[in-house]
């Protein structure tokens, strides 16, 4: 697949491999219990713990769980994966807060000045922060450390870690089942993720809209302010950073974008990175990520539900973040135009350190060099996107609505 053109031809009517079809006839034949007290039981037999703190997640993780149960579209499997990741995430939660009682001290932990990445999702957020994180002397978050904060006893921070071996298990099962991810969105272990993972041990963020339909949970996590949430990834980052120190982290994650308000309360002497792109190319892209996905989650996948979906999600998220942009200090933040980024990342880079305070060294020259190097795109395939031929819409419509954020930013038009 490396190098290779992919189209998706079989959006709307999958053709499942031998491995899907054997993957969804097991989970038929499991029992699944998408409650509370299930997901909470299993684990604190996982962990031996049972101090979950504060009960106000309960609500949270009772949505997370009933929305999905109720859709009578949604496969088993798909229940099933929705269970396993409540348990890892109530699991972790519990190992925090044993933590936290073991090590008070983690609390005074100090998160000093990060880089945070903030951007459509499909905008060149993952591209960017990877680059930044090149450079060793700033901390960042890989996915294995995200999934499992806490160490082990027998924890290496190696591949012999089992926190990354879960984690590599975990990545080799979903190119299995849904194996154009890689193309789209790579899940490998030591990939730098984004910081709402450690929201997930708090039932919260916008995660769940990428794993399934749940509208309902967008309405309630809309209601409801985010600010605690946001503090509780700060305590995950202060655990990362006490067991690992760096004198600067780099973050990204394009739910920042309608949460301007909590992230700068939270990180008050940030630098503030944000990506711009034609939201019509973000569209695409996410509809097309997360319509392919659901071939193992629904019984039906529905582009145009997903075409819709993330029609009206990017239109909240950009109208959120011109509403709040004024939250963002002008002498420490910097926007990034996809076109001119992609043009040369290398430049852009330099800019980005410049409005940091960060000095370019020799070094850092050469690290992040050498990940363009071996992290070229479409090395692992590209993949091209058709919004007529796989949704049925005109790109000219879908921007309709965005003239607003075009007006004020000079994104290139990418889909015609």
């Amino acid at each position: 697949m490396a190098g290779d053109i992919i189209r998706i031809r079989d959006l709307a009517k999958p053709e499942l491999s031998d491995f899907q079809k054997g993957a969804l006839a097991y989970a038929d034949r499991l029992e699944h219990d998408l409650s509370v007290e299930g997901v909470l039981t299993q684990a604190s037999e996982v962990t031996r713990l049972d101090d979950f703190g504060p009960d106000d997640f309960r609500e949270r993780l009772a949505l997370w769980l009933s929305e999905p149960d109720r859709d009578p579209d949604r496969t088993n499997l798909g229940r099933l994966m929705l269970f396993n990741d409540c348990v890892r995430y109530a699991a972790t939660r519990l190992r925090i807060r044993q933590l936290l009682k073991e090590h008070p001290e983690i609390h005074d932990v100090e998160i000093r000045a990060p880089i945070i990445v903030v951007g459509l999702p499909r905008s060149g957020t993952t591209h960017l922060v990877n680059l930044i994180a090149a450079d060793r002397r700033l901390r960042s978050m890989p996915l294995w450390e995200g999934q499992a904060p806490v160490a082990e006893e027998n924890a290496t921070r190696d591949r012999n870690d089992p926190r990354w071996i879960r984690c590599q298990q975990a990545w080799e099962q979903m190119q299995a089942a849904s194996p154009l991810v890689s193309a789209m969105h790579p899940m490998n272990p030591d990939h730098v993720h984004e910081e709402l993972e450690l929201m997930l041990p708090d039932f919260s963020s916008y995660n769940q809209e990428w794993v399934g339909r749940v509208p309902r949970w967008v309405e309630y996590y809309h209601a409801h302010d985010q600010r605690p949430h946001y503090a509780y990834l700060k305590t995950g980052l202060q655990i990362l950073q006490w067991y690992l120190p760096r004198e600067r982290w780099v973050l990204k994650c394009p739910q920042h974008l309608e949460q301007l308000g909590p992230l700068v309360e939270t990180f008050p002497d940030a630098t503030f990175v944000v990506t711009h792109r034609d939201p019509v190319a973000v569209i695409q892209s996410a509809a097309t990520i997360t319509c392919y996905g659901a071939r193992m989650s629904y019984k039906t996948t529905d582009p145009e539900w997903y075409l819709d979906y993330w029609s009206r999600r990017t239109w909240q998220l950009l109208s959120a973040s011109v509403r709040d942009r004024h939250r963002l200090p002008e002498d420490r933040t910097i926007d990034v135009l996809f076109h001119e980024f992609m043009a040369d990342d290398f430049a852009m880079m330099e800019r980005i350190y410049d409005v940091a305070g960060l000095p370019m060294t020799e070094g850092a020259r050469r690290e992040i060099r050498s990940h363009l190097e071996d992290h070229a795109r479409g090395k692992h395939g590209r993949v091209v996107y058709d919004l007529r031929e796989d949704f049925g819409a005109e790109p000219a419509r879908v921007r309709e609505p965005f003239g607003f954020y075009l007006e004020r930013f000079a994104v290139h038009n990418e889909v015609m």
